[in-house]
């Protein structure tokens, strides 16, 4: 089995919906997914080590994807009570973050990819209150950037490699990435 069908079966194995790779050469950027971390859209903009301004420079992020060669995308799917499902939406979000953290955990444990980078969706969680800006973040192996604030296109990422952005009516999706070479 080679690396990559073995990628995409260890996340589907471990909670993922569906996963596949993308070559990085079809992930497209956008700096207006930045635009709306600093109108604080979200309520983290300055509060996260993961989060723009913390996290970096637009341009330095956009190079530091492009020095990899591929990414497993990652989604998880939910379905929801309906559209304004609020606690469905971050009861869903808690199980995505398992999902993908197992499955980080399982290409360090394995070591199956060197060197990698693993982008979440969304706010970083690991802590329950950021150190941002007080103090250094104090477990910076496991804090995870989002796909977002790399400024990459969600929307375009899924279409480019086969995933479904919307999975029906009431139901909400996350997507997280591993690049790699």
């Amino acid at each position: 089995m080679n690396l990559e069908t073995q990628l995409t079966a260890l996340a589907l194995s471990l909670g993922a919906t569906r996963s596949a790779i993308v070559n990085v050469s079809d992930i497209q950027f956008s700096e207006t997914f930045r635009d709306l971390c600093e109108m604080n859209s979200c309520g983290k903009y300055k509060t996260n080590w993961m989060c723009p301004p913390a996290v970096g420079p637009f341009e330095d992020l956009k190079n530091e994807v492009l020095a990899f060669k591929k990414g497993l995308v990652v989604q998880t799917a939910y379905q929801m009570e309906d559209s304004f499902d609020f606690e469905g939406m971050m009861n869903a979000k808690d199980i995505h973050e398992k999902v993908f953290r197992n499955i980080v955990d399982h290409i360090e444990t394995e070591k199956l990819l060197d060197p990698y980078l693993p982008l979440n969706a969304g706010v970083c969680s690991y802590c329950e209150n950021c150190t941002y800006p007080d103090r250094d973040c104090i477990y910076p192996e496991k804090a995870l950037a989002s796909v977002e604030a790399y400024g990459i296109d969600v929307t375009a990422l899924v279409t480019a490699c086969g995933i479904p952005y919307n999975n029906g009516q009431a139901s909400v999706s996350y997507v997280g990435m591993v690049l790699f070479r």
